[in-house]
């Protein structure tokens, strides 16, 4: 968990993309979210769902970087409320 903690923190992203994200978490479900997000039928264990949002992140933040006409705010708001509540869920998982 370590590891993943030393990842996100290591993310720089625009403060209103974090904003976003942080006030969506609210509406994150799990089953559904994962499906759409990384394309998974069974939603993974927290740890592997966490290297494939963190990998599909990186790829869609290279893209707004870029300035490409394919980069979705949309997709990456969704990335990021993903990759927040599956570290939390690991922490709390952690802690029982």
């Amino acid at each position: 968990m370590q590891d993943f903690r030393k990842c996100l923190s290591r993310l720089s992203r625009p403060r209103l993309l974090v904003r976003a994200a942080r006030l969506g978490m609210t509406e994150y479900r799990r089953e559904r979210d994962l499906r759409r997000l990384i394309a998974t039928v069974h939603p993974p264990a927290p740890e592997a769902a966490l290297a494939r949002l963190l990998d599909e992140e990186e790829r869609i933040e290279t893209t707004r970087q870029r300035g490409d006409a394919a980069y979705s705010l949309t997709r990456h708001v969704d990335l990021l409320i993903a990759l927040m509540a599956e570290f939390r869920l690991l922490s709390q998982r952690a802690g029982a």
